[in-house]
């Protein structure tokens, strides 16, 4: 193939990228002039549910001096002078504090107890596979979502499978749960409730296109040990003159 031809075809490939992304932008609405008063978040978040490592105060209204300051531990438990291995992972503050007035009961008339987070522990996510730069990314705030953990790490590569996203969680009982998310969707803006938002420790895969794999199969175990010879050779054989000439 010329290079004239390959500048032709280059031209022709970027020409109908070109159009196939106006055709996508045309179905786009414009960004609003005015941004929302609070830009990035929904209008009602769900309750907050303990993380391990969150500071808790805990409050007794008749009893100032059975207040504490525990901290989740790692096993989710917290201990209280009255309260041994209470649950706290998972749970709202009310939920905890319903749970302490069931055992302060034993020993106070009338417990009035309010559990407040004093610290929160911050969120992580982790991101891997055909992006700019996996690892672990940590947020205070509202839980990234997928979109934007892929940002924090750096932007898929060209060999990433954006179609198909995976979502690795922690469900009940520690098992682990595999969610599909279809990046290419979100960014184009086909499907942009597809962006998702994580949740704690969720590791974010992004894995390699059918091609990739293919090209990396044979770059690896094909053609470092076959020799392969694609084009062709000949040899001049040198006119031997006589000596009558």
């Amino acid at each position: 193939m010329t290079p004239r031809t390959l500048l032709a075809c280059g031209f022709l490939t970027g020409a109908t990228l070109l159009a196939g992304c106006a055709q996508t932008s045309s179905n786009i609405p414009p960004i609003p002039e005015e941004p929302t008063p609070v830009s990035g978040g929904p209008d009602m978040l769900p309750p907050y549910r303990v993380q391990v490592g969150d500071l808790l105060d805990v409050k007794l209204f008749l009893n100032p001096e059975l207040n504490e300051e525990v901290s989740v531990r790692p096993d989710g438990l917290i201990s209280t002078t009255l309260a041994q291995d209470i649950q706290a992972y998972g749970k709202t503050p009310a939920q905890i504090a319903d749970q302490l007035k069931a055992v302060y009961r034993s020993t106070l008339t009338n417990p009035q107890i309010s559990v407040i987070v004093h610290t929160f522990a911050p969120n992580r996510v982790y991101v891997a596979g055909e992006v700019a730069s996996p690892g672990e990314f940590v947020t205070v705030g509202p839980n990234l979502t997928v979109s934007q953990a892929i940002a924090r790490a750096g932007g898929v590569k060209l060999s990433a499978a954006q179609g198909g996203v995976f979502v690795i969680r922690r469900g009940e009982h520690d098992k682990p749960e595999v969610f599909r998310v279809n990046y290419l969707d979100v960014i184009n803006g086909k499907d942009p409730n597809a962006d998702a938002r994580l949740a704690q420790y969720d590791v974010v895969y992004v894995p390699r296109t059918g091609v990739y794999e293919a090209w990396t199969y044979w770059n690896q175990y094909v053609q470092q040990w076959v020799q392969f010879n694609w084009g062709f050779s000949y040899n001049i054989n040198p006119i031997t003159q006589t000596s009558g000439h």
